[in-house]
């Protein structure tokens, strides 16, 4: 619908209101669960942030908030189309001093609360443009106060991924300055940066704000697998968001436009926004949807087959025949449906990093052929599957002067080395078909049908061969990545790739799009785990997120029990050596893996939610529940709390008679529940242990009808 004013399109869960007035900037009024706009204002903040060398910003700032380029462009028109289940709008607007035009396009799902965007920019002016950065999507946030706002973000890094907090803006990071008295908006902003090729190296793309008082809530994704950039601040007018992918600012990314009308054009990295008028468990539910919408159709999606992997606490990169033959019996003998062999099946002498990029079977390992290995594994029942680092050449590789230099990534003439390694630029129609010419052999001689894709450097800001700066030449080199990963899933369609990057290094939609699931760590602590596992479905639907589970026979009871629950809840991720074990921790680990055969179909369908809050790092207790139709799963962790007893809050249950059954493990001491359906609040009572955890099913009481304060637990 337009009036001349606005534009509004949306759907039954989806609306989305853009100022188009003369007077005023083209932006974004509302974005919003539907409806309620009548009384926002009129759109301060730009839709479209341009930064372009020769125009900078209308005012002075480290922001992408009110660029020269951004700040001149009108509306140019806007049309509407349908891809199969998908709605889009399409937004012109033109910059007449320099002839820069912008589309931004909005995709979304009818039913779903979120939106996919990015922004395309052309020039068709006469003189070169140079681009220094590019919102994908930027607005203000609703008719929010910055007083009643929180901020959501997580840190990462090797071992400790996804540490959420969520602190109000005024709390240090937007202090209040009083912009009403200067006339003039804030130069600060909270801006979160990741550089190079590690998307999730140091933060995450995903984060949100939300609105204390309302409810009304925007969680979003930047979908790219290297750099990228999202900002919050405090304008006169409240808060606002910008999403972008690399700029000029952190990643040397400028990027020169030839003048010939348009032929030059740029395009942004997608990002994605949820939205909800119901807080974070409402906007996490959307964008949880969204994110099944925009992953690749796949076989795996429906089945989730169990993997094991012989790596994590275990071989450690050092298989052999005899190492993993009983190992392979130990695991088929527990459930797991695909067997991938790790790291070191490539390695005669045993110094394998930097000589790795050939991806020959060792003929020193395997005595009798990696075949007779892989057979066996196929005749156990499993999908056989090699780990596999596919964009590294090791310095002391054969193929590091097989391949010209520039196959791999440059700067100033001299290949890029990290940690023992060159870094191949997939730009490179050489490189490419090194590749190809891999997996097609371990796919068609080998029979893999599963292959762990490990990345455990980062090439930093980029190569500067073929590329106007050394960012833009990463981002092409990215996006080329990402096409060869369409082209080896085209030719090979029930081939499962599981994303890892020394554990969850590049965890981004850009790469979770296209492949089957993700590692979440390489954490080995089995005690430190729980909060990544908790927090991973902020980030990675639960049906991809694969956190260890890596029970050892030297382990108790209750260990074991407890880096099994670590896995239940997503991709379980079996390690561990279950062929020492005595039969009856065999059979923990059977129980475990039959329970995540029981509810898996679930899973693929389940919301999440967090009773207990977003998990801080040392917390003693954790609790993660996945929310599928009238049920709803639930793990708590204990980890050397002084507390017998725990109140787990789950407020949509509230009113309604439970019973809450125990999944796993049923051997061990059972821990005592009550459920008051007044408060909708369970509390648990555990064994004075070390560390223990559980995994509950709660449905809707079958037994009896429950008074408004009582329910029932079995």
């Amino acid at each position: 619908m337009e009036s001349a004013t606005s534009v509004t399109w949306g759907h039954s869960a989806l609306e989305l209101v853009v100022d188009v007035s003369s007077d005023g900037p083209v932006g974004v009024r509302s974005l919003s669960a539907g409806g309620g706009r009548a009384d926002r204002p009129r759109a301060a903040q730009p839709l479209v942030e341009v930064l372009v060398a020769g125009e900078g910003r209308a005012r002075v700032s480290h922001r992408f908030s009110e660029t020269a380029v951004g700040r001149r462009m009108v509306y140019a028109g806007s049309a509407r189309r349908t891809d199969g289940r998908w709605s889009e709008l399409h937004l012109d607007l033109r910059d007449e001093q320099t002839g820069l035009a912008a589309r931004t396009t909005f995709r979304s799902v009818d039913g779903v609360a979120a939106c996919q965007v990015s922004t395309t920019v052309t020039n068709h002016g006469l003189e070169p443009v140079v681009l220094q950065g590019l919102t994908s999507f930027a607005a203000g946030f609703g008719c929010a106060r910055v007083e009643d706002v929180d901020l959501l973000r997580a840190d990462s890094e090797w071992l400790g991924e996804g540490r959420w907090v969520r602190r109000p803006l005024r709390d240090g990071a937007v202090p209040d300055l009083n912009l009403g008295l200067h006339g003039q908006d804030g130069r600060g902003r909270v801006a979160v940066v990741s550089t190079g090729t590690w998307s999730t190296g140091t933060a995450l793309p995903t984060g949100g704000v939300v609105d204390r008082r309302t409810g009304q809530a925007w969680l979003w994704q930047i979908e790219h697998n290297g750099a990228w950039r999202w900002e919050v601040a405090e304008r006169r007018d409240g808060p606002y968001v910008a999403l972008l992918g690399p700029t000029d600012i952190d990643h040397p990314v400028a990027r020169s436009s030839a003048c010939c009308p348009a032929a030059c054009r740029f395009t942004s990295v997608p990002v994605s926004v949820a939205v909800s008028g119901s807080g974070v468990d409402g906007a996490i539910a959307a964008l949880t949807a969204h994110r099944r919408e925009i992953v690749r159709p796949h076989r795996d999606r429906t089945a989730l087959p169990v993997v094991f992997n012989d790596y994590m606490n275990t071989l450690m990169g050092d298989p052999t025949t005899e190492k993993l033959l009983p190992l392979i019996d130990a695991a088929a003998g527990a459930g797991a449906e695909v067997f991938c062999i790790d790291a070191g099946w490539y390695d005669d002498d045993s110094g394998w990093w930097d000589s790795v990029g050939e991806w020959q079977p060792s003929r020193t390992r395997f005595p009798g052929g990696i075949e007779k290995v892989i057979a066996h594994i196929r005749e156990r029942g499993m999908v056989p599957g090699l780990w596999l680092e596919p964009e590294v050449i090791g310095v002391r590789s054969p193929m590091a002067d097989r391949l010209p230099a520039s196959a791999f990534l440059q700067r100033g003439g001299a290949r890029l080395v990290e940690h023992g390694r060159y870094h191949l630029d997939l730009r490179h129609p050489r490189a490419v078909a090194h590749l190809d010419a891999v997996v097609d052999r371990l796919v068609g001689e080998l029979g893999v049908g599963y292959f762990k894709l490990d990345y455990n450097v980062d090439a930093g800001a980029g190569t500067d061969v073929a590329a106007d700066s050394a960012g833009a030449g990463l981002l092409a080199h990215n996006r080329a990545h990402l096409a060869w990963l369409d082209r080896v899933l085209d030719r090979h369609p029930d081939l499962i790739l599981e994303n890892c990057a020394s554990g969850a290094m590049r965890m981004d939609y850009a790469m979770l799009s296209r492949m089957q699931l993700q590692s979440t760590s390489d954490q080995q602590d089995h005690l430190l785990y729980p909060p990544i596992a908790v927090s991973a479905p902020m980030s990675v639907l639960p049906e991809q997120s694969a956190s260890w589970a890596y029970p050892q026979p030297d382990m108790s009871d209750e260990d074991i029990a407890f880096t099994l629950c670590t896995g239940l809840l997503g991709r379980l991720y079996l390690s561990g050596r279950l062929d020492a074990m005595t039969a009856e921790q065999l059979e923990s680990v059977r129980a475990a893996v039959r329970v995540q055969h029981e509810i898996r179909a679930d899973l693929a369908t389940a919301v999440p939610l967090w009773p207990l809050g977003l998990p801080a790092w040392s917390d003693r207790w954790l609790s993660l529940a996945m929310k599928s139709r009238d049920v709803t799963y639930l793990v708590v962790w204990q980890r050397g709390s002084d507390q017998a007893s725990i109140t787990v809050p789950l407020p949509h249950l509230r009113g309604t008679g439970v019973d809450v059954e125990v999944l796993y493990p049923r051997q061990l001491p059972e821990w005592a529940s009550g459920w008051n359906a007044g408060t909708g609040e369970l509390t648990l009572t555990t064994q004075r242990v070390p560390a223990s955890a559980r995994l509950f099913r709660i449905a809707p009481s079958t037994s009896s009808i429950p008074s408004p304060t009582e329910g029932s637990a079995r």
